[in-house]
Formats: structure tokens, C-alpha cells, sequence
């Protein structure tokens, strides 16, 4: 089977996160803000205890978990078998289903929100993915998506294709940082009242490149400072895109 550059390739993501199974090191970023981005997402969503909530792109359920433990009755969805064999395996009773972003095994209207884990980013062309979300969600339902920003210079040189630092290392042949602009305009024409993008500073644990180990070290310092004024928030590392089905 073969893909165009507009189409996800399954397979080499599949086999990609089966390999980080093994040492379950796929949670990049640190555990404090791990939780920030969490909590943001959660506050974004507007959504309450008891709503039902979907987190596509779950991994071994980092998310999942925290989602369940705040109350919400959760799925978590991911392509790798092997990844979720290791989140049923750490948190016993937590409903984790093999699946698409692109196809999604829910019923129509029948989720309160979804929760994109960094998914976006591995999609080439995300718009089926926002159909998909818009198809499984209530009338009134929420989506937030979470992915790094190309417009941070350090996410650009050292994972956008264009740059000439470009590092192949840690990522799947799919991702590409997102354009904020961008990935508005595609849950917009999807059907969602989409809000402005939210910006945050995050600190990775860990880096694949272990050459850049140092650079890590430096950005860790200072990505939070360079970016941390208000006018500057458009350039940090991460952002989260929501809205909300009319």
C-alpha cells in the first residue's frame, strides 16, 4: 500500500511508537507541565465531571488517565497496539481502543469532547480528521488540540522540513509542526465555532538526539523567558487550538 504526501502513513506510525513501547518513554515533557497542559485543556474545553470524552491520539493514556481521574468518562484511541497494551497494563480498567483520527469508531453525537493529543501535527491533512470530530460530537461539544508551533523559531529549525537544521531524529515521517492560522481554518470550515489559539512554553525531558542534549538544556532556560511576555505569546512552543460545535 502506498501514500500520497496529502495521506498519514499508518504503518510507519504504528511501527514507530511500537518501538518506544518497550522503554514507555514517549512522554516528552515534564511531569509539572505535563499537568499544566492538561489542566489548560480541561479549562479551554469548559467541560465538567461526568462529560464523555474522547482522547484521540492517547498513546499509552497519559491523558486518558488524568481525564478519568478528574471525573470524566473517557476513551482513549491510538493506532499503536502496543502502546495501549502498555496503558491497559499501568492503569488497569481504562477504556483504551485501537483506532483513526481519520476514522473514528464512535457513533455520531455521541461525545461531549475530544481531546486531540498532539495529534494533529502527524496528519497531512487534517481536515478529515476535523470532520470526524465534528461528526462524533453533541451539538454544543468542544474539541481541543495541542501541537508545537512552527512560528517558534527553535520548533522550526530544528523539526520543520524547510530549515536547514531539519532533524529527522524522535519524529514519524508524518509530523510537521502546525500553522496556527492554519489549523483554525480547518476546523472552521469543518463546522466549529473555532476560538482564538492559545499559546504555552513547555519543557521536554528528554530529547531522541542525544548529541543535542545540550541544546535541550539551553532551550529548557530560556524558551519560557524569550517567549513568557504577552506580546511575544504567539511564538511559543506550544499551541492549543479549540471550539465548539454549534
Amino acid at each position: 500500500m502506498t501514500t500520497t504526501e496529502h495521506e498519514q502513513d499508518k504503518l510507519a506510525e504504528r511501527a514507530f511508537f511500537s518501538g518506544h513501547a518497550a522503554s514507555d518513554g514517549y512522554n516528552v515533557f515534564s511531569g509539572p507541565y505535563t499537568l499544566k497542559l492538561f489542566r489548560r485543556c480541561v479549562e479551554l474545553a469548559q467541560l465538567k465531571p461526568g462529560a464523555a470524552v474522547a482522547d484521540v491520539g492517547c498513546g499509552s493514556g497519559v491523558f486518558s488517565r488524568l481525564l478519568r481521574e478528574h471525573g470524566f468518562k473517557t476513551v482513549g484511541l491510538d493506532l499503536s497496539y502496543s502502546l495501549l497494551a502498555v496503558g491497559r497494563r499501568k492503569c488497569s480498567g481504562l477504556d483504551l481502543v485501537a483506532g483513526d483520527a481519520e476514522r473514528l469508531p464512535f457513533p455520531s453525537e455521541s461525545l461531549d469532547g475530544v481531546m486531540l493529543s498532539g495529534i494533529v501535527h502527524h496528519l497531512p491533512e487534517p481536515g478529515r480528521c476535523a470532520g470526524e470530530v465534528f461528526r462524533v460530537l453533541k451539538p454544543g461539544g468542544v474539541f481541543v488540540a495541542f501541537d508545537p508551533n512552527r512560528l517558534n523559531p527553535f520548533m522550526y529549525l530544528y523539526r520543520d522540513r524547510s530549515s536547514p537544521f531539519y532533524s529527522s531524529r524522535g519524529v514519524t515521517p508524518n509530523e510537521r509542526p502546525v500553522v496556527p492560522k492554519r489549523v483554525r481554518s480547518v476546523f472552521s470550515n469543518a463546522g466549529f465555532r473555532v476560538a482564538p489559539s492559545e499559546y504555552m512554553s513547555m519543557r521536554y525531558r528528554y530529547i531522541a538526539d542525544s548529541r543535542m542534549k545540550f541544546f535541550l538544556l539551553l532551550y529548557n532556560g530560556i524558551e519560557s523567558i524569550l517567549f513568557g511576555p504577552e506580546a511575544l505569546k504567539r511564538y511559543r512552543v506550544f499551541v492549543l487550538s479549540y471550539g465548539f460545535k454549534p
